[in-house]
């Protein structure tokens, strides 16, 4: 049995995160039990490169081994775009809403054959006050106009997946977390941990 800070204040991460993990031997922490930790910088150019700045960031703030993930839309006809700024894509302080409302505002015109997107997910988990681990995967999808479905968050009703001929938000929670950027990226990280806490 293991303990493992999850650095991210995000309610569907932390959600999702846990019932990927349900299976593992792993005592889970969130950041809502550290209130009065400030959030940590995130300046990086890659999602791995703030993926690796939060996990440092809260695992020297908390002593404990922390596995960070920093994840966002990759649009190619809008030059990957919203990509690292995905969450603040309206502005600092916006929600779902308002960044989906702007997304859709952007591809206006643009015809389904060049709304290519993928979904982006880097893991790094720090271990002894390092860098132990890094994991990155993708799902592709299109971008749609008219939101479908209640599930997920974020972008997902505006992501929709050929493989599963539905937007993420239309998916079960069990069919997105098999094919999800964060679903797989996450699969990989806890095999290495695994296999990192077997062999020390």
């Amino acid at each position: 049995m293991i303990e493992i800070l999850l650095a991210t204040r995000n309610p569907g991460k932390i959600r999702e995160i846990r019932e990927i993990a349900a299976d593992h031997a792993i005592i889970w922490h969130a950041l809502d039990e550290y209130a009065d930790l400030p959030d940590a910088p995130e300046t990086g150019q890659t999602f791995a490169e703030n993926a690796r700045q939060k996990a440092l960031y809260y695992a020297s703030a908390t002593e404990l081994d922390t596995l960070a993930d920093d994840s966002g839309l990759e649009v190619d006809c809008l030059g990957g775009a919203p990509g690292i700024l995905s969450a603040r894509f309206a502005g600092p302080a916006c929600d779902d809403a308002a960044n989906n409302s702007k997304l859709i505002e952007a591809l206006a015109g643009v015809p389904r054959e060049r709304r290519s997107a993928r979904f982006r997910c880097a893991m790094a988990w720090v271990h002894d006050g390092a860098v132990a681990l890094e994991t990155e995967d993708t799902i592709e999808g299109v971008i749609v106009d008219d939101p479908r479905g209640a599930n997920g968050f974020g972008y997902d009703p505006h992501f929709f997946v050929p493989a599963l001929d539905r937007t993420l938000a239309e998916a079960a929670p069990q069919q997105k977390n098999a094919l999800s950027h964060r679903g797989k990226a996450l699969r990989t990280m806890l095999a290495l941990i695994t296999e990192r806490i077997r062999t020390s």
